[in-house]
C-alpha cells in the first residue's frame, strides 16, 4: 500500500509547452537530474496517491528556473493542460544524502524560528525562496511574514531533529 505521507514534492506542473503534450515544471529540488534523466517518476493530483509515469526527456529552459518535460502517454496540449497544478513527487526515502550544512527544502519548512541566546520562539519557517541568495520566509508569531537571508551569519544554527533554527538578524530586519 502506498501512503500519501511517504512522498515529497520536487516540482509543480505550471503550464503546457507547445502542442505535443510537453509540460513546464517549476522545480523545488536542487537536483536537475530529476528533471532531465529519462526514467520512472511519479505525479500527484491534489492529495490523491501518486501515479507512476515515465519521463522520456527533460530540458531546462535557458535563463529560467523551468524545465520542459516529455512524459509517455501525454501527447497533446489538452492532456498537458489537465495536469496544471499537479506535483512531481519522489518517495521520501529516495532523498540524496547531503553534506554537513546542507538541507533539504522539505526539512526546513515548519521549523521553529528562534532568536537570541535564550532561543526565544519568534515564528515558523513557511517557505524557502530560491534565487541568487536563498531567503527563508518566516511567519512571526504576531502573524507578519518576513524574509531572512539564508546565510550562516544570520542563520548560524539548524537543528532538524529538534525542529528549530536560530536566527541572528541584523537590526531592523524583522521590522521591515
Amino acid at each position: 500500500m502506498i501512503e500519501n505521507d511517504k512522498w515529497i514534492s520536487i516540482g509543480e506542473i505550471v503550464a503546457p509547452q507547445g502542442l505535443r503534450g510537453n509540460i513546464r515544471v517549476k522545480p523545488s529540488s536542487d537536483f536537475p537530474e530529476r528533471f532531465t534523466n529519462p526514467g520512472k517518476r511519479w505525479i500527484q493530483k491534489n492529495n490523491e496517491l501518486p501515479t507512476e509515469i515515465k519521463l522520456n526527456k527533460g530540458t531546462l529552459i535557458p535563463g529560467k528556473a523551468i524545465y520542459v518535460l516529455s512524459i509517455e502517454g501525454v501527447s497533446n496540449r489538452r492532456s498537458a493542460e489537465e495536469m496544471i497544478g499537479w506535483k512531481l513527487v519522489i518517495p521520501i526515502d529516495s532523498r540524496p544524502l547531503l553534506s554537513k550544512d546542507e538541507y533539504h527544502y522539505f526539512d526546513l519548512i515548519g521549523l521553529e524560528a528562534r532568536r537570541g541566546p535564550e532561543k526565544t520562539l519568534i515564528g515558523y519557517v513557511t517557505d524557502l525562496i530560491k534565487g541568487g541568495n536563498d531567503l527563508l520566509e518566516i511567519e512571526l508569531v504576531e502573524g507578519k511574514k518576513v524574509l531572512v537571508p539564508f546565510v550562516k551569519e544570520i542563520v548560524p544554527e539548524i537543528e532538524i531533529k529538534e525542529k528549530w533554527l536560530l536566527i541572528n538578524p541584523p537590526p531592523g530586519l524583522l521590522e521591515l
